[in-house]
């Protein structure tokens, strides 16, 4: 983690991060419950993601810088040591990650039932349920107004992850820019099926243990790869794909960004 951000978010974590996510519910006030925190650590390859001054490389050999990096992180599950899952409650699981607002990159999860956690499951992106809820119900980072234009207003969806940046290798007519808009949950308001961009990841903390307890707060420290956009199961080329939003090549790539998640560790604090 960058030491100067993680110091920002632990001040405005104090002050209050619930406006980064959707209203936050106490579900069961007869439980035990405790809270956990998750931040996202956002890197190309080895080194730090730096926005329009970091030079980066991808597998095809093409250099590039990145301007934009935001993605969509939903519907939380947590593992328990004993095998059961606990289900974040929905309306408190929709979290915008954006590398350019470091407090975004930390979220935390309230009224978590006290206990022994050793993984997680989220989904990248916003599920159709919530999609094409009543607006009423996409607030926070789910308004359309408001989320840093993550969402089509063409084609009433969310972007599910929004890659920018600029590379020699993209066309002049674009001013050598490239984009990756990845979005589609399978479905539309006409009932007609679509493209389905929808993908999860499955972390495991390995052998270590996030202990929610009343008096304590494990924060579970993960890395995203940005350069996976690139460099996952297809090597994506920015020569070759410049500019790719709703088509059917962007299933490749939302299979790309389902890889972008590691384990790195967990740390416990008062």
């Amino acid at each position: 983690m960058k030491t100067t951000a993680t110091i920002g978010l632990l001040v405005v974590l104090a002050i209050g991060p619930a406006v980064f996510s959707c209203n936050t519910i106490n579900p069961d006030t007869t439980v035990t419950t405790g809270k956990l925190r998750i931040t996202f650590d956002n890197v190309a390859g080895a080194s730090d993601l730096k926005l329009e001054t970091g030079s980066y490389q991808n597998a095809a050999g093409e250099a590039f810088t990145i301007t934009k990096f935001n993605y969509f992180v939903s519907n939380i599950r947590l593992r328990k040591a004993n095998g059961s899952e606990y289900v974040v409650p929905q309306d408190s699981s929709y979290f915008l990650i954006q590398e350019e607002k470091p407090v975004s990159q930390m979220v935390t999860l309230s009224y978590i039932p006290v206990g022994d956690y050793i993984g997680l499951t989220f989904m990248i992106g916003v599920d159709s349920l919530r999609s094409l809820a009543d607006i009423s119900k996409r607030t926070g980072v789910l308004d359309p107004g408001l989320n840093d234009g993550m969402y089509w207003e063409w084609n009433s969806g969310y972007i599910f992850m929004k890659l920018e940046g600029k590379s020699a290798l993209a066309p002049a007519t674009q001013n050598n820019t490239f984009f990756y808009h990845v979005g589609g949950f399978g479905g539309g308001y006409d009932g007609k099926k679509t493209i389905n961009n929808l993908r999860t990841a499955t972390l495991s903390f390995n052998n270590d243990v996030a202990k929610v307890q009343t008096t304590s707060t494990p924060t579970v420290q993960l890395t995203t790869d940005a350069l996976k956009v690139f460099n996952g199961q297809t090597k994506l080329s920015i020569a070759e794909h410049s500019s790719v939003m709703f088509d059917p090549y962007s299933t490749n790539i939302a299979s790309n960004i389902a890889q972008m998640f590691s384990y790195t560790r967990i740390q416990t604090s008062l």
